[in-house]
C-alpha cells in the first residue's frame, strides 16, 4: 500500500512544531551553558572556591536531604489518604488545595506565613520557645522553609502514582494472605515507583533551590542558614565571579543527580524489558 503524501497543511503545522521546539529548547538550555561557560572558560573558577561557598553548600545538601526525609516521611500517607479517599471525602478538595498552595505562593509569602507561626511572636514560637526550641535564624528555620515548599511536589506526585495503581492488583495481594504493610510496600510502591521516583527528585530540587522563603524566614547567617541559593545572591553584591562560581556548583549538583535519577530509569527500563 503506497504512502500516503503529507499535505501543505500538515507540513506546515509539523514545521511549526518544529520550529516551536527549537525555541524553547535554546531559550531553556542557552542561559545554562552560557553560566556554566562564563564559570569554566571565563575566570569565575579559577580563583578557587571561597569556604564561605563551601560552607552553603554543604549545608543546603544536608538541609536540602533532612527536607526530603521529612516531605516523604509525612506527605506518603497523605497522598495514598487522598488517592483512596477518592468522592467520599467530603474535604478532600479543600485539602488538596491547601496542599498545592505553596506551590503557586510567592517564597517571600511562604516565608511570612513561617515567621508567623513558628516566629517568636507567632502562633507557636512562644509556647516552643519555652521548651527551649528557637526557630527562626536557625538551621531548623531552614528545613521547616525548605519543607514547606518543596513537600507538595512530593505528595501531587506520589498521589498521581497511587491513584494509577490498579486496585485489583493489591486486592488479589490481600486474596493471597498478604497483609496491608506487605500489600503497600511489595505492590503498591513498585508499582508506583516511577511517580514516586519523579516527585522526589523534583521535592529535592526545589528544597535545594529555595530563596525566598529561607531568607525571610532564616536570614542569611553564614555556616547557620545561608544555604548556596542565599550564598549566589550575596557573592552578587560584591563579586560577579564568586556569584557565578556558586550558581555553577549549584547547577552542577542538581544536574548530576537529574542525570543519575534517568540513568536509574534507563537502566530499570532495560532490566524489565530482559525479563519480558
Amino acid at each position: 500500500m503506497p504512502r500516503r503524501t503529507p499535505g501543505i497543511g500538515e507540513r506546515f503545522a509539523s514545521s511549526l512544531v518544529g520550529a516551536a521546539t527549537v525555541v524553547a529548547v535554546l531559550f531553556l538550555g542557552i542561559p545554562i551553558v552560557a553560566l556554566i561557560a562564563r564559570a569554566i572558560f571565563g575566570g569565575a573558577l579559577e580563583a578557587g572556591v571561597s569556604p564561605r561557598i563551601v560552607d552553603a553548600l554543604v549545608l543546603s545538601l544536608v538541609t536540602s536531604g533532612v527536607s526530603l526525609m521529612l516531605a516523604f516521611t509525612f506527605g506518603t500517607p497523605l497522598a495514598l489518604a487522598l488517592a483512596l479517599a477518592r468522592r467520599s471525602f467530603r474535604g478532600r478538595v479543600l485539602v488538596e488545595t491547601l496542599v498545592d498552595l505553596p506551590i503557586v505562593l510567592p517564597p517571600a509569602v511562604a516565608g511570612l506565613a513561617l515567621l508567623r507561626v513558628f516566629g517568636r511572636r507567632g502562633l507557636l514560637g512562644a509556647p516552643l520557645e519555652t521548651l527551649g526550641i528557637a526557630n527562626p535564624f536557625t538551621t531548623v528555620a531552614v528545613i521547616l522553609a525548605q519543607t514547606f515548599v518543596s513537600a507538595p511536589f512530593h505528595i501531587r506526585a506520589a498521589r498521581a502514582g497511587f491513584a494509577g495503581v490498579d486496585h485489583e492488583v493489591d486486592d488479589a495481594a490481600r486474596v493471597d494472605c498478604a497483609g496491608e504493610w506487605s500489600v503497600f510496600r511489595h505492590v503498591t510502591v513498585p508499582l508506583a515507583g516511577g511517580a514516586l521516583t519523579a516527585g522526589l527528585v523534583m521535592t529535592w530540587a526545589r528544597a535545594l533551590g529555595e530563596f525566598g522563603a529561607t531568607i525571610m524566614f532564616a536570614g542569611a547567617i553564614q555556616g547557620r542558614t545561608e544555604t548556596l541559593p542565599i550564598a549566589v545572591y550575596a557573592e552578587f553584591q560584591s563579586s560577579l565571579d564568586a556569584s557565578i562560581a556558586a550558581a555553577a556548583i549549584l547547577v552542577a549538583v542538581a544536574f548530576a543527580v537529574l542525570a543519575a535519577v534517568r540513568f536509574m530509569h534507563w537502566r530499570a527500563a532495560i532490566d524489565l524489558g530482559r525479563l519480558r
